[in-house]
């Protein structure tokens, strides 16, 4: 059944309803094309030190040079584990021009976490903040790795405010844990060493892989979504068609306070606007509100990004209210459901609309964007971007219909669809439809207009501060405690965080507290699911199968 697509009225005039995706090869090939095109125009600002377009040329050549000098090839999977410093876009567009897959981890993760992702990806190499090295050093010989390359957070900052950074960070506020693997290549010397040889040239389609992009899944695996240079080709391309009326080529400053390893900011900052030959400024740690706020009174931005959370800290951060926005154009919120008061507050503030909009990992991410003329909001997670089918289904997969209100779970196809689940072909099979609609797991409806609405989420995925948490892994590090029966875990509201975790446990030690498990937790988990609250009781609801109903927690 074909699904008329009635959301094309709603369009911004300008907006097309398809993209072109064979204007483009390759990432590789929208880099160098913006590399050569925006050459003097400043690229990527961190710590006030900016690289313009000519220098991400060079570097990430010197990098992708190096990659290659220790025998990786094209395929071979790269993980990266850093925050927002300026090694990133260096060290990412190098691995992906030479042909690499890059493998985005949270650095905050536990040994047991990365473990898992360097395992299951099979990296080759790796590049790490050396901040997080202790992390690495607990787990690297159990892997697959060959090259581990290590950077420290002022790497690319100009002599001798590089050496200051580096030292302060180091040994004054003492960021840095000991560390110790040896054969560790410092990120300096490997620009060094790559910049004596030019790159071997790679040939790259839409077919190549670009990422594996990892996220949670029902069976508490994360599972790798495998992103082509396809996907993502099609994804800056969708975004880039809709905010065309309103940006332009070279002009845009946008702030990057997500961090790049997220799917969102990735795509939405870190790519799109490169496309766009825009300026990222990437904020390293966004928590730090009030330094936040300090950095956005010294430049003049015309977009930004971030997650409900982020905006409503900005907002209660003094100063804010202070700061020029006569150069803002685009507030985008994504990651998590953005909530009506910190909207309209937004709006009162900056004089801006904050738009909503949806996407997963699976979809490079974005699927939905309301319109950049919105003037104000309107519960709606936006219109399908250009390229995309959005149908709404039963249980039984059939078509509920569009326009009309039904319920039903979303599912999406277009061609910023993953190409499957890593190594995981029956993962992929559950997640797909047999007409190749992607499974989202949100329930929702498209109203008359063709306005897309979430009303709950089928799986019983956990939102912290637009990071998904999955119960089962949360259950699995609590169950690992002697003085644990039975465990389940839900999401409660939270007002900083969207939600935070809940674990309700049967004890089996009479005399376990609350404070003991959390803390175990932690030596598991990373800082976002570890759980907040523990409920005891003397049993758990459960079906006839035996089957834990966490919904029935959550009601209570």
């Amino acid at each position: 059944m074909k699904v008329e697509k009635i959301w094309l009225r709603e369009y911004p005039k300008g907006v097309p309803a398809e993209i072109d995706l064979n204007e483009f090869r390759s990432l590789k090939d929208i880099l160098e094309k913006s590399c050569h095109r925006f050459a003097d125009l400043p690229a990527y600002s961190n710590m006030g030190v900016t690289l313009r377009y000519r220098d991400i040329d060079r570097l990430s050549r010197d990098f992708g040079a190096y990659l290659q000098q220790m025998g990786l090839s094209k395929g071979d999977r790269i993980a990266f584990m850093m925050p927002n410093v300026l090694q990133y876009p260096v060290a990412l567009f190098g691995a992906l021009r030479v042909g690499m897959v890059v493998v985005n981890v949270n650095p905050l993760y536990t040994p047991r976490e990365l473990e898992h992702q360097l395992k299951d990806s099979g990296a080759a190499a790796i590049i790490v903040v050396e901040n997080f090295a202790h992390t690495l050093q607990d787990v690297w010989g159990n892997t697959s790795l060959k090259l581990v390359i290590t950077t420290q957070v002022g790497d690319l900052l100009p002599f001798p405010r590089r050496l200051l950074v580096n030292f302060v960070v180091k040994h004054v506020k003492k960021m840095v844990p000991t560390w110790n693997i040896p054969g560790a290549v410092p990120f300096r010397h490997a620009l060094t060493e790559g910049a004596r040889q030019a790159p071997r040239e790679v040939s790259l389609d839409h077919e190549d892989l670009a990422f594996l992009q990892y996220t949670g899944g029902t069976t508490g695996v994360s599972k790798g979504a495998m992103l082509t240079h396809g996907n993502l080709v099609a994804n800056l391309q969708q975004a880039s068609a809709w905010l065309s009326p309103f940006s332009q080529p070279a002009e845009e400053t946008i702030v990057t306070a997500l961090p790049l390893y997220h799917i969102f900011s990735l795509t939405a900052n870190c790519l799109t606007f490169m496309k766009l030959g825009g300026h990222n400024v990437l904020i390293t740690n966004p928590r730090d509100m009030p330094g936040f706020v300090k950095e956005l009174s010294k430049i003049r931005f015309t977009a930004i990004t971030g997650v409900n959370t982020l905006f409503n800290g900005l907002l209660h951060t003094p100063g804010f209210e202070r700061l020029d926005f006569s150069t803002l154009k685009i507030s985008l919120s994504g990651g998590m459901a953005l909530q009506r008061a910190i909207a309209e507050r937004w709006r009162e503030v900056t004089g801006t609309t904050l738009i909503e909009a949806y996407g997963m990992t699976e979809t490079s991410p974005a699927v939905c964007i309301n319109p950049l003329t919105l003037k104000a909001y309107n519960n709606s997670i936006g219109l399908p971007i250009p390229s995309t089918d959005l149908s709404v289904r039963d249980d039984a997969d059939h078509e509920l219909g569009i326009g009309v209100d039904q319920v039903g779970e979303l599912c999406i196809r277009g061609p910023q669809l993953m190409h499957g689940y890593w190594n995981q072909p029956e993962e992929t099979a559950k997640a797909m439809t047999t007409d190749g609609y992607f499974r989202t797991g949100d329930v929702g409806y498209v109203d008359e207009r063709g306005y897309v609405r979430i009303v709950d989420r089928k799986k019983d995925m956990i939102l912290v501060s637009g990071f998904n948490v999955y119960p089962n892994e949360v259950e699995d590090a609590a169950a690992l405690h002697p003085g644990v029966l039975e465990v389940a875990a839900v999401g409660v509201p939270d007002e900083k965080s969207g939600e935070v975790v809940k674990i309700v446990v049967v004890a089996k030690d009479p005399t376990l507290t609350a404070e003991a498990l959390i803390e175990h937790c932690r030596q598991h988990l990373t800082s976002y699911k570890v759980p907040r609250r523990v409920e005891f009781r003397t049993e758990l609801p459960k079906s006839n199968v035996g089957k834990i109903l966490r919904r029935q927690l959550r009601e209570r």
